[in-house]
């Protein structure tokens, strides 16, 4: 009989039946297959493939519900809760959430995954026996990834984020491959676990995208003018910069930089928007 790890799929035989669970009979002692956890009915004497896990007392416990993250599998779980001083918990379809620990999580919290967010991990049983979730590894990343093809320069794509760092954003995406986001190509660091969307703007040699969180140009203009115009209306109708100002004059008024502040300027003029005269850049009242 096949030694009852926690996170292990096993077949052990129905031992008796009782109104509550079915008793199953395992090597180191029974396990218990709550009824209420499936939807299929079993015979004395039956075998049964079983998912095993601790429950929160402790008992080793069986579902029939077979999740794809496994002890020797990686796959998506969604995170349901987060706690602090723990981590998060994910939910792999058994009635039981598994812990993913802090010590998995990125430093800064800011960034740690939230409810809904979902992440690749496979199964482990800790120091202590007890069954965890673990995130995947850069190394198994490199292993197992599909490699992109050159033709996905460009393409819009998205993704859950696996790992977060000030450098960079990587995640995988929903083809499977191993995408990289510059800190550059982001206006705000992602969550671990967050579904992002960009678009291809490079397909490295080893497979590996190069993907953007920015808009194209045109768009990113059109909305620079937007936040420009907006700003005008709300405050008087007049600012108190030109394209002579210089970049941290500009940041600290309307929190952008330099060059979006000229391509908003630009789209605005060529509207007859707005106006500037003697270092104030003015709205243009429409009749």
């Amino acid at each position: 009989m096949p030694k009852l790890t926690p996170g292990s799929i096993v077949r052990l035989t129905v031992d008796s039946v009782i109104a509550t669970a079915y008793i199953l009979k395992g090597s180191d002692g029974d396990v218990i297959l709550p009824k209420r956890t499936t939807e299929q009915a079993f015979q004395e004497g039956e075998e049964v493939e079983v998912f095993l896990y601790e429950d929160k007392q402790g008992r080793l416990t069986a579902s029939a519900t077979l999740p794809t993250v496994t002890l020797d599998a990686y796959d998506w779980a969604e995170v349901v809760e987060k706690v602090e001083h723990l981590g998060v918990f994910v939910n792999i379809g058994i009635e039981k959430d598994i812990l993913v620990s802090k010590d998995d999580l990125p430093f800064h919290k800011s960034v740690w995954p939230q409810e809904k967010d979902h992440l690749f991990v496979c199964l482990i049983n800790d120091k202590k026996g007890k069954l965890m979730a673990k995130p995947i590894s850069e190394t198994i990343i490199n292993k197992e990834r599909d490699k992109a093809p050159k033709d996905m320069l460009h393409q819009p794509v998205s993704g859950h984020v696996y790992r977060a760092s000030k450098i960079g954003s990587f995640i995988i995406t929903e083809e499977g491959y191993r995408g990289f986001i510059h800190h550059s190509e982001r206006k705000k660091e992602p969550r671990m676990g967050q579904l992002v969307k960009g678009r291809v703007i490079d397909v490295k040699d080893d497979g590996t995208l190069n993907i953007s969180l920015r808009p194209r140009l045109i768009e990113s203009r059109d909305e620079d003018a937007e936040h420009l115009l907006h700003y005008l209306q709300n405050n008087d109708g007049e600012v108190a910069l030109t394209d002579k100002s210089s970049p941290d004059e500009i940041n600290e008024a309307l929190h952008i930089s330099k060059a979006a502040f000229k391509r908003a300027v630009g789209k605005l003029l060529k509207e007859k928007k707005i106006t500037q005269e003697n270092g104030v850049t003015r709205l243009i009242e429409s009749e």
